[in-house]
């Protein structure tokens, strides 16, 4: 009997709901057999026999319970794409520092704050690297932080135009993340992850999206 419930459990590991449920018929079949031919002075145990069915009814129910927990990852996958296919268009706030122009032609960017600091500049960087402008923001408190920047004249910002933050408090330098706005072109669901394509930084995952627009 010990042997019949091990096969019983292994298949039903392996093939899932169907081949618990061959399984489960094979090991009653097999029980019935067994019963019927058992040597009348050696009768089986009535514990073991009872523990062996109970054991083919967990078998049983560990297979039930994989295909309710498959349908609803089906659903949540449906849900992603249903909620990715929403953000297509839309602006979103993620980990970047290039300096991006909005619907009404302001030139934005952002950052977070892991602490308060006395001190924040934004030095604004063109394509070759060098430093064209600077943005004195003053003192800023912890947290999320955006700002705008009027390119100077004979200046596109359109040619790549990116940004650091140099933040202190006193003299220690305060840590920071750079935040820029892109656009939702796409949306790639797989299993349970979503994927958002943006216009500027390409392939992001959903989780890293700080807020939307």
């Amino acid at each position: 009997i010990n042997s019949l419930s091990s096969t019983a459990g292994s298949a039903a590991g392996i093939d899932g709901a169907t081949t618990a449920k061959e399984a489960s018929d094979r090991f009653l079949k097999l029980l019935v057999a067994q019963m019927q031919n058992q040597d009348p002075l050696n009768p089986m145990d009535n514990a073991q026999v009872t523990s062996q069915m109970a054991q083919i009814q967990t078998v049983n129910g560990v297979a039930t319970l994989n295909r309710s927990v498959e349908g609803l990852g089906a659903q949540f996958a449906q849900m992603n794409a249903l909620q990715g296919a929403s953000l297509v268009g839309r602006d979103v706030i993620v980990p970047g520092n290039r300096l991006v122009t909005n619907d009404e032609d302001l030139v934005q960017g952002g950052f977070e704050l892991n602490g308060p600091a006395d001190s924040v500049k934004i030095e604004v960087i063109n394509a070759g690297g060098r430093v064209i402008d600077t943005i004195d923001l003053g003192a800023q408190g912890t947290g999320r932080h955006g700002f705008e920047w009027t390119p100077p004249a004979g200046v596109d910002p359109a040619t790549g135009s990116t940004f650091r933050v140099v933040a202190k408090n006193g003299a220690a330098n305060v840590g920071f993340t750079p935040l820029m706005r892109d656009r939702v072109d796409a949306v790639v669901t797989g299993g349970d992850t979503l994927t958002l394509e943006l216009r500027n930084s390409g392939s992001v995952p959903y989780d890293q999206i700080r807020a939307f627009n």
